[in-house]
């Protein structure tokens, strides 16, 4: 190992930017066949003819649609656009943010292995690996659609997983979630916050993610990584997520502090990860590597950060198979996020999978699905006048405002918490007798009044 720092990188994966500066005047072409290099991914952070046309080939921009849009955006540069900017459904994909959320129980498995395990520092590896397993499916370069103000995303179906998300504000768009089986409970408040930057944009996890483990009561906190949006209108877009993950042990004080390479030239460091699990008195006692596109693993170490003798490296967590030349790089627990085997009984009417600006995109309706955002938007606007003429305060149905104010890395965050009425709810309608077709119901999150454009 070149370093004991997780800051440093770790020095489980030879870089190879060293070696291939000399080929840096071709970098604005293709050099996939350049001798010595066949195979290896190229990041062009510049953006060139050959990535835009093969963008334009999978749907996303036209030339003119680029040139248009970059006219609009260039006044937005060094903003933050999370919710001030009306975009094109051209560059969504056929899901919400709840949605996404929700991605994070692919792998809930390994949550279940961390709460069995009597190994404190194993419990810290399944944990950690379940964090990073997402990072897979967050790779996608399209964009979901922000949810209306009240929109909920419910998920059943999943390793015995009851999942509930409400959007809890519009501005700044906040969302909340809780995730709950026998083996753990997931709490989560998110606050995303972007930096415009022109061709790219940064995305700051301004949140807070706590799983409570529910045999020993371990609470255990996590801080993700920034992500980095790259060639946003010109060049093939790609996503990045330099820094560090760190997973925190509350109850005891151990953690995990895991290392996110940046990607370089030819694709160097993209997707790999590695770092160790920090006892309480901050020893190392396990390293962890991989890539979080493909697999990790881990391995003992001394106090020193070496392997021990007579260990070898042990695989944790692996990606599950994907669909091939899927439009939208969707996974199979992706697709079936969407579909309506995942859906309660008595599925709340403000559940995105109703939206139907997401579903007609979903059915390849590109101009039904941009008129019917645009209708949702200027209802959400209509019911905000009308709630506010009125004297009327939103509040969240599934959630409570707290009055803490936790502290992240990229600005502070009002903490929501999961009030236990959806459980109450969710107990009630199990036990109805409706056959409903779920599908037919109408998407409604308006809390006071719908009022149409």
């Amino acid at each position: 190992m070149a370093s004991n720092d997780p800051k440093n990188g770790g020095g489980f994966f030879a870089s190879i930017a060293s070696s291939i500066t000399s080929f840096g005047s071709v970098m604005s072409k293709s050099v996939n066949g350049l001798m010595g290099y066949e195979g290896l991914e190229v990041i062009n952070p510049e953006g060139s003819t050959e990535d835009a046309e093969e963008e334009a080939a999978r749907g996303r921009w036209k030339q003119e649609e680029r040139d248009g849009y970059w006219k609009m955006m260039q006044k937005y540069i060094g903003s933050d656009v999370t919710s001030m900017v009306t975009l094109p459904v051209i560059i969504f994909e056929p899901m919400t943010m709840l949605q996404k959320m929700a991605e994070l129980m692919e792998y809930s498995h390994l949550l279940d292995m961390a709460d069995k395990t009597d190994d404190p520092y194993m419990r810290m590896i399944y944990a950690s690996s379940w964090a990073i397993s997402v990072y897979y499916a967050y790779q996608r370069t399209w964009k979901p659609f922000n949810p209306i103000l009240g929109e909920t995303y419910e998920m059943t179906n999943h390793n015995g997983i009851n999942f509930i998300a409400e959007q809890v504000c519009h501005h700044p768009p906040m969302s909340a979630g809780h995730a709950e089986n026998e083996h753990f409970a997931y709490d989560c408040t998110s606050k995303l916050k972007t930096k415009f930057l022109g061709n790219s944009i940064d995305v700051y996890p301004v949140g807070r993610t706590r799983v409570t483990l529910k045999r020993d009561g371990v609470v255990l906190d996590l801080v993700p990584p920034l992500t980095k949006v790259h060639n946003l209108i010109f060049g093939r877009t790609w996503v990045d997520s330099p820094g560090e993950m760190v997973m925190t042990n509350l109850t005891t004080g151990d953690k995990v502090v895991l290392y996110f390479q940046p990607c370089g030239w030819f694709g160097s460091g993209r997707y790999e990860v590695d770092g160790y699990v920090y006892s309480s008195a901050e020893e190392p006692k396990i390293l962890m590597t991989g890539k979080w596109n493909e697999s990790l693993s881990y391995q003992p170490c001394d106090a020193e950060g070496e392997p021990l003798p007579g260990t070898e490296l042990k695989e944790v967590w692996k990606v599950a198979e994907a669909p091939k030349n899927d439009k939208y790089q969707y996974t199979h627990f992706a697709h079936k996020l969407n579909s309506f085997d995942t859906a309660p009984k008595k599925l709340l009417s403000s559940d995105s999978r109703l939206r139907p600006d997401r579903y007609a995109l979903e059915m390849g309706d590109m101009s039904k699905s941009g008129y019917e955002k645009s209708s949702l938007e200027e209802r959400q606007r209509a019911e905000k006048r009308s709630r506010e003429e009125k004297g009327q305060k939103f509040v969240p149905k599934w959630f409570d405002e707290t009055e803490e104010v936790t502290p992240t890395p990229w600005g502070d965050l009002e903490v929501y918490q999961f009030n236990g009425k959806y459980s109450v709810h969710r107990a009630t309608a199990d036990n109805a007798e409706d056959n409903t077709d779920v599908k037919l119901t109408q998407f409604n999150p308006w809390q006071f009044e719908d009022l149409s454009a």
